[in-house]
């Protein structure tokens, strides 16, 4: 009884809420009852309200249930690490245990380009007499590799005619035919430029070769050092450090090396925005050829990205070119997603169902390589040349996997178009900074000053050159501005706006508080009480 009001009736317990509830509009109820028409109006009007306000509630929540998120953009300024860099001479060379091989590779080339067009490249094109690439250690592998490995005759290179077009002329495509391990279901990997079927046709017979090699061979004892490369490196008005870099061989871009690859030293650290504070480099642009079809620029590959991340120079980067001064100005930006139920995004990569393949922190293009990699051991029963093996796998060989290339290109398709579940589940970098470039070239060294110039590098660096063509070239990369900018996802509905959003609205349609929503809620538990006790007496009378 201290705790419950008792009423006579259901009539008087309604009353007394009408008359004493800090809802407004329910007392009209109660003063109007001599006037039913009024009784009714303000009935409808308060069941109207109801409805708006659930009507506007189950908006609000299927807003926030959509966890809908906006972003936020501030500008910080402080001193930074400068990004790893890393360069390459977009020069591959030829392994001992290969070269044959790839003099094969070559003439089979040669024939290929005089069926196709007519052009005796033997004498311009193709120099098999180039310094080869001695790795120790390896001369039983090598003698097997010799005498097992056949290059295949089955991919050769087509031309083929297509349909005319709307002018009526007709366009011929080249390329090469792929069939599965019966011999059946065969298509054409076909190009309209029969420079890029000749490139693909001649990396495809490429990695082949290369397979034959061991999957860990220490290259930095068998190749020219970085001084043969790099003529001069500065950063910050002082010289570069053997530290300062790390050395790895690239089956494309041939020699690499990347500064400031770790990110901890402070030796790295940029204090200053500038030209004269940045990393400049003069950088040898030679191209001596070891294979000419395999890498058609010459010059020098630059990447600029983040710390402890593997560069994939295929899919980012830009060329030097020889006998040119290049200026790159970058501007850092960082991206902060909120990950969880806002979107599909990972810290460090340890919640994705992918294993990866790469030492390096986790990327979005470390992710899929590995993906399409488990993906082609599973389905081709062997790995693609160009990325890390899983654990007990083998590299693909068309004498040992003769369908591997219809396999691998069908495979390729259906990931270049998202019908593999690669991008499903490799989610993108919960924190991710981003580099923007700007460029800037110049002739260098100038014709005054070229003498010189190669004289000096000639002394200090043991610079020889007996080309007339530039071999040098110079690049400088800065940092514009150190203040940067931070874009941030933040929830566009947080619990505490949703619930201000529900006062808010409750207070419009009825002009009350959370204290009139208890008011409620002790008048269902009067009704509940008093139902029972009712329910009581009537069946102590009985």
């Amino acid at each position: 009884e201290g705790l419950i009001e008792f009423y006579d009736s259901f009539k008087d317990m309604f009353e007394f809420f009408c008359k004493n509830t800090t809802i407004h509009g329910t007392i009209r109820l109660v003063c109007s009852d001599s006037n039913r028409m009024k009784t009714a109006f303000w009935t409808l009007l308060l069941l109207a309200s109801f409805g708006m306000l659930y009507w506007q509630f189950a908006l609000m929540f299927s807003q926030y249930w959509a966890y809908p998120v906006v972003l936020t953009m501030s500008m910080h300024s402080e001193p930074k690490m400068f990004p790893a860099i890393t360069i390459c001479n977009l020069d591959p060379y030829r392994f001992e245990l290969v070269s044959e091989h790839l003099v094969q590779l070559d003439r089979m080339a040669e024939e290929s380009i005089a069926f196709l067009y007519g052009i005796n490249t033997s004498a311009s094109l193709f120099h098999t007499n180039e310094k080869n690439i001695h790795v120790k250690d390896f001369s039983n592998i090598g003698n097997r590799s010799r005498s097992s490995f056949r290059l295949s005759q089955n991919f050769s290179l087509l031309r083929m005619s297509d349909h005319s077009n709307r002018s009526g002329k007709k366009h011929s495509s080249v390329g090469f035919r792929l069939c599965n391990a019966t011999g059946g279901n065969c298509f054409y990997k076909t190009y309209s430029s029969g420079m890029d079927a000749i490139l693909e046709w001649y990396r495809f017979h490429y990695m082949n070769i290369m397979s034959q090699l061991p999957v860990i061979i220490n290259i930095s004892d068998h190749e020219e050092q970085i001084e043969d490369m790099v003529y001069s490196c500065q950063y910050d008005g002082e010289p570069c450090r053997p530290s300062d870099y790390v050395h790895f061989h690239h089956p494309v871009f041939g020699s690499c090396y990347t500064f400031n690859s770790k990110g901890t030293d402070p030796f790295w650290t940029a204090t200053k925005p500038g030209i004269p504070y940045g990393l400049s480099l003069i950088l040898r642009a030679e191209q001596k050829d070891h294979i000419p079809l395999l890498s058609t620029v010459a010059g020098v590959k630059v990447m600029i990205h983040n710390h402890n991340q593997t560069p994939f120079l295929e899919h980012e980067g830009f060329d030097i070119r020889p006998g040119i001064a290049t200026t790159i100005g970058i501007q850092q930006d960082e991206v902060n997603r909120l990950g969880g139920n806002y979107g599909k995004c990972t810290t460090n990569g340890n919640d994705v169902n992918v294993k990866l393949l790469y030492n390096n922190s986790y990327t979005l293009q470390a992710c899929l390589h590995s993906c399409f990699q488990h993906i082609m051991v599973q389905k081709c029963g062997c790995g693609y040349y160009y990325y890390p093996l899983p654990p007990g796998a083998e590299y693909c060989n068309y004498n040992k996997q003769p369908a591997w290339g219809h396999c691998f290109y069908q495979l390729y398709y259906r990931l270049r178009n998202h019908h593999l579940n690669c991008f499903d589940q490799c989610p993108k970098p919960c924190r991710e900074s981003l580099y923007k470039v700007s460029a800037g070239t110049a002739k260098w060294p100038s014709s005054k000053s070229q003498d010189w110039i190669r004289q000096a590098l000639r002394h200090q660096n043991g610079y020889n050159s007996t080309s007339n063509r530039l071999d040098i070239a110079k690049v400088t990369i800065f940092y514009q501005q150190l203040n940067y900018q931070s874009v941030n996802e933040s929830p566009l509905l947080s619990e505490n706006l949703l619930l201000s959003s529900m006062g808010s609205q409750w207070s419009l349609w009825f002009g009350s508080s959370v204290l009139s929503v208890v008011e409620m809620f002790e008048l269902l538990v009067d009704t509940l009480v008093l139902s029972l006790l009712f329910c009581y007496q009537r069946l102590r009378s009985k």
